[in-house]
């Protein structure tokens, strides 16, 4: 079988947000990996001591992995359906089904096994998304976000990455676009988009997420050198910023991709504040980078652990203190320029 589906690929910063950009894009719907993740409410973080990756404390950015895709389907009213298997032969045949019907396919897949990635980049990771675009003889053609150009990977090798082991295994999954509106409501999707993740922020239950969950391991981290001992303490610290600047974009560059969702909404919602509150968040990304230069430079043994740590610490409280003013004014934005009468009750 070959065939190739014209499929416009198009690189991004996180996959997930990458493959529902590029799958509306082939179907008309111009949405940029900045106003997916917008929209579709990806900008979290959360602190989970009890949660363990690797032996080590669970640090997330971002909403769980496919929560960006549902949400920004729903609110802009687009079908996806989505299937699993059990079976990796029944898997495949479903995949090239959907390639004769001239249907790019997503598909979700553990990273370690994809062929065309470098060695040196692999690691166990099973949420990682891609499109299928076409096959040719027993090698299929990728639109895989993360790389500039798209790539090629054999049957044994894809299929093997869409059954691969390990935590949240992918099981075959994939997802297709089924149905889409004529005039999707940009305008709605980006306001209820922006108010989870005000509530979500400044208003999360516990002292784990959100603002208070970037306060929390503040003071956490204050402790780690006396309580672990320097050496888990890196480890610990490692792990930390592994999550923010390793897997997907990170703490960082999540605020740099929000700060550019605001920028486009300005536009979509025809309110300059958005524009001013674009710039503020530019520079709360930027807040996080230096927390991540320290971090690296303590874990190098630069920079003096006794001395890295509440410096750390200190830039963290500055982190959650940006964030949240700038979410308030969001929050304020957003009650004074509703979409419909009932939007009234973001705080």
């Amino acid at each position: 079988m070959n065939i190739r589906i014209p499929f416009v690929h198009q690189q991004s910063a996180h996959c997930e947000t990458g493959v529902m950009s590029n799958l509306l894009s082939h179907y008309g719907v111009p949405a940029s990996e900045s106003l997916v993740f917008g929209i579709g409410s990806g900008l979290f973080f959360g602190y989970f001591p009890f949660i363990r990756l690797n032996h080590l404390p669970l640090t997330a950015f971002r909403i769980s992995t496919g929560g960006i895709m549902s949400r920004t389907a729903k609110r802009l009213k687009i079908g996806i359906r989505g299937e699993k298997f059990r079976s990796p032969e029944k898997a495949m045949d479903a995949l090239d089904r959907k390639l004769e019907q001239q249907i790019p396919v997503g598909c979700r897949t553990g990273a370690y096994w994809l062929s065309y990635f470098p060695r040196r980049y692999r690691f166990h990771f099973n949420m990682h998304n891609l499109v299928v675009f076409g096959k040719e003889d027993d090698e299929y053609i990728i639109s895989d976000p993360v790389f500039e150009e798209p790539v090629r990977c054999s049957r044994a090798s894809l299929m093997k990455a869409r059954f691969a082991r390990g935590p949240l295994p992918p099981k075959g999954r994939m997802y297709y676009v089924h149905r889409v509106p004529e005039q999707p409501d940009f305008s709605g999707a980006v306001h209820k988009g922006m108010k989870e993740v005000c509530r979500t922020m400044l208003r999360a239950p516990g002292p784990f997420l959100g603002i208070k969950g970037i306060r929390y391991l503040a003071r956490k981290m204050e402790t780690w050198p006396e309580k672990l001992g320097e050496e888990k303490a890196a480890l610990y610290l490692g792990q930390l910023i592994r999550m923010q600047e390793e897997i997907g974009t990170g703490g960082a560059g999540f605020r740099f991709i929000y700060a550019a969702f605001l920028q486009e909404s300005a536009a979509i919602r025809e309110d300059g504040r958005l524009q001013d509150l674009s710039e503020t968040f530019t520079r709360v990304g930027d807040r996080w980078r230096e927390f991540a230069l320290l971090a690296s430079r303590i874990c190098k043994k630069r920079v003096p652990a006794a001395e890295g740590y509440p410096d750390m610490s200190a830039i963290l409280r500055i982190c959650a203190d940006e964030e949240e003013k700038v979410l308030r004014d969001l929050a304020e934005v957003l009650k004074s320029n509703p979409v419909n009468k009932k939007e009234l009750n973001v705080k």
